[in-house]
């Protein structure tokens, strides 16, 4: 469902942004009502461009749309689960019809329910890890072609992690389908930078969120956390948006197959 906040409500506020490198631009940011995916979202908007937010629950896609309007951002918003091939179809045909087109794909979606020794992951666990965090970012870019080829190309940013670099203890299926993303990035660049189509991607250290919060709030893990960044702290979502940005705009037009790490120093090397 589509335009979650009505039409007469979209501001146009004085706050406004002019027009910046990425007016005219159509933006998809998935999971992007909080975290990294709406800093990434803020940040597109900022730079002038149509941004579609989602996530699975529609009170956390208003919340968000709302937000970012109040911003004078040109937003909007619909509830999708990437793992359902009719919520992806339902995501991307409802912002060709809001905006005429798709330029962009931010695919941040990703799930972890399982936290121990990676032999003691349950087959069905690991199966969702892999049709979340792999699978469906691979299936929506893969819908995102056409839409990208009709405007002459496009752009696609995939946030994997600096666990797909250095396994993260205790969240190994997790930190492999991380990996997988680096892979992915570089197969799909190759194929269709042809059609002027970019595929780059992300790996964000230990950013203070949600997501995180079980390690940057334990003050004893944290400390020990902190030890391993040459920057002596976490990085905040806000960090993220600045090279999504850039990745997606003409300022990187021969970019691709890339993964840009944003971790504070830590060891990114596999």
């Amino acid at each position: 469902m589509a335009g979650l906040v009505p039409a007469a409500s979209r501001l146009l506020s004085s706050t406004a942004p002019a027009a910046g490198k990425l007016a005219g631009k159509v933006a998809v940011v998935t999971a992007s009502t909080e975290g990294i995916g709406l800093a990434i979202a803020q940040n597109l908007g900022r730079h002038g461009a149509s941004v579609m937010v989602s996530s699975r629950k529609a009170a956390n896609v208003e919340k968000a749309v709302k937000q970012l309007q109040e911003e004078g951002l040109d937003v909007d918003g619909m509830v999708c689960h990437v793992g359902k091939s009719d919520d992806r179809a339902a995501l991307l045909d409802s912002t060709v019809k809001r905006w005429g087109g798709l330029d962009i794909l931010v695919s941040n979606a990703a799930v972890n329910p399982y936290f121990g020794p990676i032999l003691g992951c349950p087959e069905e666990t690991w199966d969702k890890i892999f049709e979340i965090n792999v699978k469906a970012t691979f299936l929506l870019f893969k819908a995102c072609v056409p839409l990208f080829e009709a405007r002459g190309g496009g752009s696609a940013v995939f946030v994997s992690s600096i666990g797909g670099f250095q396994p993260i203890p205790f969240l190994g299926p997790y930190s492999v389908s991380k990996t997988a993303l680096f892979g992915l990035t570089k197969a799909l660049a190759t194929e269709v930078a042809s059609d002027n189509i970019r595929v780059n991607c992300i790996a964000p250290g230990i950013i203070k969120t949600k997501f995180a919060e079980a390690l940057t709030d334990n003050e004893t893990i944290a400390e020990k956390a902190l030890e391993t960044l040459p920057m002596g702290r976490f990085g905040a979502p806000e960090e993220m948006g600045g090279v999504v940005s850039f990745l997606v705009s003409d300022e990187a037009s021969y970019v691709t197959g890339e993964t840009i790490v944003l971790a504070g120093g830590m060891n990114a090397r596999l």
